[in-house]
């Protein structure tokens, strides 16, 4: 093993700079309390298996024969990891559509104040979007999601897409993260809406309630209808949301194998 990535260090390198963009930016991976000598070493095992698929036929000009580093080499493993960080941020961004949507309701819940550090996104973050997104992480590991990214996602991004081919076809991919970012707040708004549409109402029902009837002091006692009601909800459709989940997660994955097959396609015509 060791005397094969000896012989073929430039490419071995290559390789592992577009595996560690993508480790370094996916969940789960990203996170602070994984030991980096674990990342380090599931990227060294990932760009030894890797290497055979990797089409870097365009990159031998630029290689030389001898191994010794210049700076079109540099350029291009920067190029290489810049891929793999695309590839991990396209995957937050379908993970951010979840914490969003928890955050569009956990206001009208009262959660909204009670945020904490969340782990997996690394930001602060309501505890209502921790749930989902922790959600989302386990539908994500237990459907085979990280098995299909790394086999099929990353295997076939090392056939298709190249550094030149990311330069020449860029506005293609500008316009793939754009409508990422976009499809992130329509996913969080249908995720979001049953509950948020049901919150509404209570709240203009207790309101017109409270008018009627002073007395009552039903606003004091709204934070925790809304609260029951809204958990009451969130159990009642999780079914409907982890399907959702998974038809996101197919729906990302698969553009991302088309964008990279379209501009692998037009960075080699």
């Amino acid at each position: 093993m060791l005397d094969s990535i000896l012989n073929s260090a430039p490419l071995f390198l290559l390789v592992a700079a577009r595996c560690a963009g993508l480790i370094f930016t996916l969940p789960l991976f990203s996170m602070r309390t994984v030991p980096r000598a674990s990342k380090i070493a599931l990227i060294g095992y990932l760009a030894f298996f890797l290497m055979g698929a990797a089409d870097y036929s365009a990159y031998s000009k630029l290689i030389t024969s001898d191994g010794v580093f210049d700076l079109y080499y540099i350029l291009l493993l920067l190029g290489e990891a810049m891929i793999g960080v695309i590839m991990g941020f396209y995957v937050q961004i379908i993970f951010a559509a979840f914490s969003t949507a928890a955050q569009f309701f956990a206001f009208q819940m009262g959660f909204s104040a009670a945020s904490a550090y969340d782990a997996l996104s690394q930001v602060e973050n309501p505890l209502m979007g921790q749930f989902f997104n922790l959600c989302a992480m386990l539908v994500f590991m237990q459907t085979q999601w990280f098995q299909k990214l790394f086999i099929t996602g990353l295997n076939n991004s090392f056939e298709a897409l190249n550094v030149f081919g990311l330069i020449t076809e860029r506005e293609k991919m500008v316009h793939f993260l754009l409508k990422g970012l976009t499809d992130l707040f329509a996913d969080a708004f249908i995720i979001a809406l049953p509950i948020m549409g049901t919150l509404i109402l209570i709240t203009i029902c207790t309101g017109l309630l409270s008018k009627a009837a002073p007395q009552m002091n039903l606003l004091s006692e709204g934070f925790p209808i809304m609260i029951l009601l809204a958990f009451g909800l969130i159990i009642l459709l999780f079914p409907t949301i982890v399907g959702f989940f998974e038809k996101s997660f197919n729906s990302g994955i698969s553009d991302l194998l088309i964008l990279f097959d379209s501009i692998g396609k037009g960075g080699k015509s």
